[in-house]
């Protein structure tokens, strides 16, 4: 905290009036009674008979974008959904939470599942949808535990089922539980594996919005995203749009890990700077801000950037898009001077390798080859030539494939050659120089 130059850290930090998700840490009860007190549940019936049109135009209006990764729009992705189609809509929330580094909707999950459930039956009318599947992460035990007492609580209280809230609207939740298979990030491979098939991404179009779940109009959707929807048609879109910056508005929760003293989620204002969330909510680099060697600023599958960028980068989409990165799910993985950096994204490419479904070529090929390239380049033991060879692979599989798979497997390492590439020529010598010796 002594190298923070900043004096008045409250004027960075966000208000607690601003703060959607409070009860982040657990301090507080999940259940419906506790949840009602937070002032969750309160006015939904006022909510819903705004009307769908209504309640699409204010999340438009809010700028809220997508938090699992994307960052699309939100409003406009609701908007896809058809007003009339003769078949059932569908709406499914992707709780398979499962990137490397990114842990947030666990804690919404398991600390307030009611204000997501709310969320659901908001975007769920918004979208006509009566029906609506949370698709949660096996391994979360908890989580789908309080989850569950949860839709009981609310189904007891007519907050969901006939008649939810008394707005004439039914409408039923549906816990699925996973099998924490990272190919489920991707929306129709979810949608497979809900139909009980492989969780294997569908070839688009058509897309979910038209031909989505068991053949029938869907919208796939982030924890954190439809959690948040209620609060904002409560406050109204010019109070979430006033926070962050334009096209990058709202709150966000970020998770911190790695080399950081205290490792922490924390809900803070887009559009903060990356320095003042490492140093303020957790705790400062371990050895000093001078000891920071780079970040991966939002999940495994964004390219990482170096100290020089993280003394000045704010925290959004398009500010870390402009440094070729990305704000991703927003999971900072904090990298001191200790790190083994080639080591660090050699793992990454493991974890692709291990997770590539095989249905594309570049993919299913390209993984396992990357993979075991930079085993080499850990050690050194490859040609310089060889450097831009990978590079030209990550491109061959970047934006070929038929899901973002492809695209997170080629970015980490792209941003290590980008950054980090003399440290790979230097091990390339080194390891020259010790075969002569």
């Amino acid at each position: 905290m002594e190298d923070n130059p900043h004096i008045h850290k409250e004027e960075m930090m966000l208000k607690d009036k601003d703060k959607i998700f409070k009860n982040l840490y657990g301090f507080d009860d999940w259940s419906l009674k506790a949840a009602k007190q937070r002032n969750i549940w309160s006015n939904t019936k006022e909510i819903i008979n705004k009307g769908p049109e209504a309640i699409v135009e204010e999340i438009k209006n809010s700028q809220l974008r997508g938090r699992g990764g994307a960052g699309f729009p939100a409003g406009l992705k609701w908007s896809f959904m058809p007003k009339t189609s003769g078949k059932p809509h569908y709406l499914v929330v992707n709780a398979d939470e499962s990137e490397p580094g990114t842990c947030k909707d666990r804690e919404i999950l398991r600390n307030d599942p009611h204000l997501l459930l709310e969320g659901c039956l908001v975007a769920g009318f918004a979208m006509h949808a009566k029906t609506c599947y949370i698709y949660i992460r096996g391994e979360y035990f908890d989580e789908a535990s309080n989850l569950q007492r949860a839709i009981d609580e609310a189904y007891d209280n007519n907050l969901i089922g006939k008649n939810a809230c008394g707005t004439n609207w039914n409408f039923d939740i549906f816990l699925h539980r996973g099998a924490g298979a990272y190919i489920c990030g991707e929306e129709t491979a979810l949608l497979e594996s809900l139909e009980g098939k492989k969780g294997q991404p569908r070839l688009k179009p058509p897309f979910p919005a038209g031909v989505g779940l068991y053949g029938c109009p869907t919208t796939v959707t982030n924890v954190e995203t439809v959690a948040v929807a209620p609060t904002i048609i409560r406050r109204g879109a010019s109070w979430f749009n006033s926070l962050g910056r334009e096209n990058n508005t709202g709150t966000k929760i970020f998770s911190i890990s790695g080399h950081v003293n205290n490792p922490c989620n924390v809900e803070e204002e887009m559009g903060i700077s990356l320095k003042d969330l490492i140093e303020i909510h957790a705790g400062g680099v371990i050895g000093g801000w001078d000891n920071l060697l780079a970040v991966i600023p939002g999940g495994a599958s964004v390219p990482l950037i170096p100290k020089s960028i993280c003394d000045t980068i704010k925290m959004d989409f398009d500010s870390l898009k402009d440094v070729n990165s990305g704000l991703g799910t927003a999971a900072v993985i904090v990298m001191n001077k200790s790190t083994d950096i080639v080591e660090a994204i050699c793992r990454l490419s493991h974890f692709y390798k291990h997770e590539s479904c095989g249905q594309c070529t570049p993919c299913r090929e390209g993984t396992g080859w990357m993979y075991r390239m930079m085993e080499k380049m850990v050690k050194g033991n490859v040609q310089v030539e060889e450097i831009d060879k990978l590079l030209d692979v990550t491109k061959q599989i970047e934006g070929h494939t038929i899901c973002a798979l492809g695209d997170a497997a080629a970015w980490p390492i792209q941003g290590l050659m980008r950054h980090f590439r003399p440290e790979v020529e230097r091990r390339i010598k080194d390891y020259k120089l010790g075969e002569v010796a």
